[in-house]
């Protein structure tokens, strides 16, 4: 797993989209979502939904597992950068 994984919005825009030359706006169409919300997911300020997910299934970009996967190893990682919280094994009560 990498230690920094890009933000999947991010693959979505450069790998996606600009390879293809689509903008957001006609993107956000095709896919039967707002320009706002798919333009805030390209940027990083939301995470790709299970709902996103199967619609770029659905639009033939990749499975729907690969994107829930890559936001997962995003979030995880992003997690783990804030530090690891304070908590106690859960163990039988004595």
């Amino acid at each position: 797993m990498m230690k920094n994984p890009v933000h999947p919005g991010e693959i979505l825009r450069e790998d996606v989209l600009a390879e293809i030359g689509l903008s957001v706006s006609e993107a956000a169409s095709r896919l039967g979502i707002s320009r706002v919300a798919l333009s805030r997911v390209l940027h990083g300020h939301a995470r790709i939904s299970s709902n996103l997910a199967v619609r770029l299934e659905e639009a033939g970009v990749g499975t729907a597992r690969a994107w829930l996967a890559m936001q997962a190893a995003y979030d995880l990682a992003s997690e783990r950068a804030a530090g690891t919280p304070k908590v106690r094994r859960l163990q039988p009560v004595a």
